[in-house]
C-alpha cells in the first residue's frame, strides 16, 4: 500500500459531463487548489459534451479540416489541455483525473504509481492492461492513441486502452487520461485517417460499473478513504472566474 502526501482522505467529485473547456478548467483550478493547501488530493471522472478534440499544451499545430468536422450535428470543439501529450478525439470515452502531491521518482514512475489503480481496477472488470514501450517518436504522431508509451496502458493484444498526460508543478501532479470504451470507428478515421481496432471489453460493461470498480481500486491502491462531494455553486463561481 502507498499513500501519497499527509493525506488519509481523498475527495471523490461525481461524474460530470460538460464541455471540454469547463473540464479543462475544472482539472487545472483543482491542482491550483491543492497547491495552495485549500483542497486534499482529488479524483473524478468525467466525460465531454459536445465531442471535442483535446490538443496537448505543446502542441500548436492540428489539421485544418478538424475545425469542420461534424458530429451528430454539431462542430467538434477543439480544447487546448494543461497536460502534454497528443491529440485526443474524446467521443465515447471516459475520462479520469487524479490531483494529488508527495509522490517522488521520474515522471515515467509517478503516471505508473497513479495508474496502478486503473490497472487493479479494469482486472477485475475482466481486462488485462500493461504499460506500453514506445519511445519518443510518439511526438510525430498526431494521435494520442496512435502510440503507447509507458505512460499508456495496453490489453494483451496490444490495443490501447487508457492514454493519459500530466502537469506537475511544485511537487503535486494533474494526472488525467481517456479510457476508450465505444469511439465510432467512422469519426475516428475522419479525425486522424486511421482508426485502431477498438478494444473488445466484456459486454454489459456500463459506465457505473467502471467507475465504481475504479472507485475502490484507488482505495485499495492508495490506501485512503473517498468523501463523495459536487463542486458547489461558489467552486463553479471559483471555477469560471479562473478561466476569465
Amino acid at each position: 500500500m502507498l499513500r501519497p502526501d499527509n493525506f488519509s482522505t481523498w475527495r471523490l467529485i461525481p461524474l460530470l459531463e460538460a464541455s471540454g473547456s469547463q473540464q479543462m478548467a475544472i482539472d487545472n483550478w483543482l491542482l491550483e487548489q491543492h497547491l495552495a493547501g485549500v483542497y486534499p488530493p482529488s479524483l473524478r471522472f468525467y466525460t465531454w459534451s459536445p465531442t471535442a478534440i483535446s490538443l496537448g499544451y505543446h502542441q500548436h499545430k492540428y489539421p485544418e479540416h478538424w475545425q469542420h468536422i461534424l458530429w451528430q450535428g454539431q462542430q467538434l470543439d477543439i480544447v487546448k489541455r494543461p497536460t502534454g501529450g497528443r491529440a485526443v478525439l474524446h467521443q465515447g470515452d471516459l475520462t479520469y483525473a487524479v490531483i494529488v502531491s508527495g509522490f517522488s521518482g521520474s515522471r515515467v514512475e509517478v503516471y505508473q504509481r497513479i495508474c496502478e489503480f486503473l490497472i487493479q481496477g479494469w482486472d477485475l472488470l475482466g481486462v488485462e492492461l500493461h504499460y506500453g514501450q514506445a519511445g519518443r517518436g510518439y511526438i510525430h504522431n498526431p494521435n494520442c492513441f496512435g502510440t503507447a508509451t509507458g505512460a499508456d496502458l495496453i490489453t494483451v493484444d496490444g490495443d490501447k486502452l487508457i492514454g493519459s498526460a500530466q502537469l506537475l508543478r511544485n511537487g503535486a501532479v494533474l494526472q488525467h487520461g481517456s479510457m476508450r470504451l465505444q469511439q465510432d470507428v467512422g469519426l475516428c478515421t475522419q479525425v486522424f485517417g486511421e482508426c485502431f481496432t477498438p478494444v473488445q471489453l466484456p459486454k454489459n460493461l456500463d459506465v457505473g460499473k467502471i467507475i465504481q470498480v475504479l472507485t475502490q481500486a484507488a482505495i485499495d491502491c492508495f490506501n485512503i478513504s473517498l468523501v463523495v462531494e459536487p463542486l458547489s455553486e461558489e467552486e463553479w463561481r471559483q471555477v469560471s472566474v479562473s478561466r476569465e
